[in-house]
């Protein structure tokens, strides 16, 4: 079966994991990076720390430059190496806005889009721009973590998901798989994304937002019951909508929503191991964004989702609009993020716990 081209929008930590792994397992990739970012992956390569991969050999330490990958500066460089097959779609979810702009004078010489971001929202955008038929819906459960643009380390090898549907799909969960990518088709895309989204709530805006470790927030009795609320109002939204709990790749995200089910002394161990496991051993994205003094955060795109999904089909959601709010207001410098810094009393005040 012949390898694939494909692009991929940038070298961020999925996107350098994704694309180099596809292009170590022999399919032709193209990145496209602007400014230093392209000219430092043009002088050295991608790197890629796969150790934690059993399946590889020696110290799986890789460096991906010229011919066995390609950089472009540009998206109409990047499109002089089409035709492509595909393009991976990896960006933080504040992203997608400004890179769909970009994105939409050449929309005729795009190939498909597979979505890989977190968050439900993405796709739609995507497919407002450049249409349904161009649009794949993914996830990644992997935990990856990052040292610079095109330069990672695989943290956790769990596996990646593709939504069956679209024409590409299963050829490119045969792809993935020959790249030791573990991943596995779904039926139904809506399930697949939700599941991977609530997997995502966990201890992310709290730790954000008190400056605290998801560790420390689980051992608080009243963030503990804040963080099972927040599940328990996506879990509601979910049901509402007709959404399914799946199981994820190496993800059991099925138990998950049993534990909001279970007295909170029984479930705080399962749900304290599995938020301090899934990020590997990276603080949680909204932390690194707020207090890397981005400006920005995905806390929209994932608490503000569950929100927004909850007033269509009226189910309160006051935990996620409360942390969703807190955390932007931080963000966006109205608050100082001084003043909620390990105050969990504050906090919990808002939500009367």
């Amino acid at each position: 079966m012949h390898k694939l081209n494909i692009l991929s929008f940038g070298a961020g930590a999925i996107g350098t994991y994704i694309g180099g792994s596809l292009a170590l397992a022999g399919h032709h990739v193209v990145f496209v990076e602007q400014g230093k970012a392209a000219e430092e992956l043009h002088a050295r390569g991608l790197k890629l720390d796969l150790k934690n991969d059993p399946r590889r050999s020696g110290d799986a330490g890789y460096t991906l430059g010229l011919p066995a990958v390609k950089f472009a500066n540009s998206l109409p460089e990047a499109l002089k190496h089409g035709p492509f097959d595909v393009a991976l779609f990896a960006l933080k979810s504040y992203d997608t806005t400004p890179a769909l702009e970009g994105m939409k004078p050449f929309a005729e010489q795009l190939p498909p889009i597979l979505c890989l971001q977190n968050g439900v929202d993405n796709e739609p955008a995507i497919a407002a721009v450049l249409g349904n038929d161009k649009v794949i819906y993914g996830t990644v459960t992997t935990a990856i973590g990052r040292n610079g643009v095109g330069d990672i380390i695989l943290e956790k090898l769990r596996g990646t998901g593709i939504a069956a549907g679209h024409p590409l799909s299963a050829r490119l969960v045969e792809a993935f798989n020959e790249a030791y990518l573990n991943c596995q088709l779904y039926d139904n895309a809506a399930d697949m994304k939700w599941s991977k989204m609530l997997t995502n709530l966990l201890a992310n805006p709290t730790s954000a937002i008190l400056n605290m470790p998801p560790a420390e927030i689980f051992a608080n009795p009243g963030l503990y019951r804040l963080e099972i609320e927040q599940l328990k109002e996506c879990l509601a939204v979910m049901k509402a909508q007709g959404i399914n709990v799946v199981d994820l790749p190496k993800t059991p995200v099925k138990w998950l929503a049993l534990a909001t089910r279970l007295p909170l002394w029984l479930s705080k161990p399962f749900l304290s191991k599995a938020a301090g496991a899934g990020r590997g051993a990276k603080m949680p994205s909204f932390h690194i964004d707020l207090h890397s003094g981005r400006g920005k955060s995905e806390v929209t795109y994932l608490h503000g989702a569950v929100v927004r999904a909850g007033e269509k089909v009226n189910i309160p959601t006051p935990v996620n609009k409360v942390l969703t709010e807190t955390l932007m207001e931080l963000t966006n410098g109205e608050v100082q993020i001084e003043s909620y810094s390990r105050h969990t009393q504050k906090l919990l005040r808002q939500l009367n716990f």
